[in-house]
């Protein structure tokens, strides 16, 4: 349930963006299939656009890693933003190295290897509850004497349409509740409030959030410094409104006093990424089973999780155009089908077709189910060469096994 207790209605939908006409050439003549082409020139455009919304809003920018992690593109974000956030040691490590900046970790809990870990990689540490906080706040100090902390806190509003993915729903385990905190008291040497209801939203969910935020937390703000407001901002999508969120951030800022720090992940992977797929084999009924070389359970599955239909070049809603396919992984899983799209001309074995926006939540979780061979990671450059900087083999396979 949200702050005022109405349904929502779901956002708008991020339109996709395929690769210019010469870029889908160089793309389709480069690669094997599958393969993530990572393009270089969009993420350029969604760094300089996050550029000026640093400057107009006084915030710091964050990359999320779980959402977003281009390898071989990581280098172009170093210095674009503030930073990155990071729920594991991996991670942190990974920003560390690779982005720079400030590392902010947050996870549900830390047993005491990673907590070391972290707090010898992080400049933010965020806790979920004041009992994890009051556990680890001087062990992590000891390694990090300058380390700040943070804790998240449950806003009690929710903005999700997907129960899996709504990090403000009624029942879920991420942050601390006022009550909770009422009782317990802010830990000793939290220097800021996390929180985080968004996915792929606008600025009015953000504000809407806000007013429930300040309504139960802003008690606590006088001991404040920072306040981080989490992820799931579609900044970069055509038709977010940006200046609203000029607004909202700027005037948050002006009333408190406290630095505001916004987490995107999504929003700077979107619109940067293709998946390119080729049917393996025309099966069932009149070939109406499109059988493809990858898969939605192993390499897109937000397609099952969501659930969500991935858009497909020059492809059509079924029945809009003249032949309509139900597109399937190569797994075994019955479940593996990826939707029904339409075609303007029959499908043939070795068609290749290419999957839009699929920069963001894919390469960072994949799987290996079936042993089927992940994805190369490709990269179409600037200078519009497109090129493969990693292939997947059996030795991936069998070493995530032990």
């Amino acid at each position: 349930m949200n702050g005022g207790g109405e349904e929502l209605p779901p956002g708008p939908a991020a339109p996709v963006r395929f690769p210019r006409a010469e870029e889908r050439e160089a793309i389709l003549g480069a690669v094997r299939t599958p393969a993530f082409v990572l393009v270089e020139r969009q993420l350029g455009e969604n760094l300089t656009l996050l550029g000026r919304l640093r400057e107009q809003t006084g915030a710091r920018l964050l990359l999320a890693l779980k959402g977003y992690a281009p390898g071989p593109l990581l280098g172009s974000i170093r210095g674009a933003l503030d930073g990155a956030t990071a729920s594991s040691p991996h991670e942190a490590r990974l920003a560390r190295e690779e982005i720079g900046g400030e590392v902010h970790g947050y996870a549900p809990a830390y047993g005491r290897e990673d907590l070391l870990a972290m707090a010898g990689l992080c400049d933010h540490l965020v806790f979920n509850s004041p009992g994890q906080a009051r556990r680890w706040v001087d062990r992590a100090q000891g390694v990090s004497p300058a380390l700040a902390f943070g804790l998240r806190v449950h806003p009690e509003h929710s903005e999700g349409q997907t129960p899996l993915y709504d990090p403000g729903g009624p029942d879920s385990r991420l942050g601390t509740r006022a009550a909770e905190l009422a009782v317990e008291g802010l830990p000793e040497g939290v220097s800021g409030l996390h929180f985080h209801t968004l996915c792929e939203q606008d600025a009015d969910a953000l504000e809407r959030t806000l007013v429930a935020f300040e309504d139960r937390f802003a008690r606590w703000f006088p001991r404040l410094s920072w306040v981080n407001f989490g992820g799931g901002h579609h900044l970069t999508r055509e038709g977010y409104d940006r200046e609203r969120l000029v607004r909202i951030v700027r005037s948050f800022c002006e009333r408190t006093g406290l630095t505001v720090y916004l987490e995107p992940g999504e929003a700077v992977g979107l619109n940067t990424g293709v998946l390119v797929a080729s049917v393996l084999d025309l099966a069932g009924p009149g070939g109406r089973y499109a059988i493809l070389d990858t898969s939605a359970t192993a390499h897109l599955p937000d397609v099952l999780e969501m659930p969500y239909r991935p858009e497909v070049f020059g492809a059509g809603r079924p029945g809009e155009k003249a032949y309509t396919y139900q597109l399937g992984g190569l797994t075994c899983l019955a479940g593996d089908v990826l939707g029904d799209y339409s075609f303007d001309r029959p499908l043939a074995v070795g068609d290749r077709l290419l999957f839009g926006d699929m920069g963001h939540y894919t390469m960072v979780k994949t799987t290996t189910f079936n042993g089927v061979r992940l994805p190369d990671i490709a990269v179409l450059g600037e200078d519009g060469n497109c090129r493969t900087t990693r292939t997947f083999d059996y030795r991936t396979f069998r070493e995530r096994l032990g």
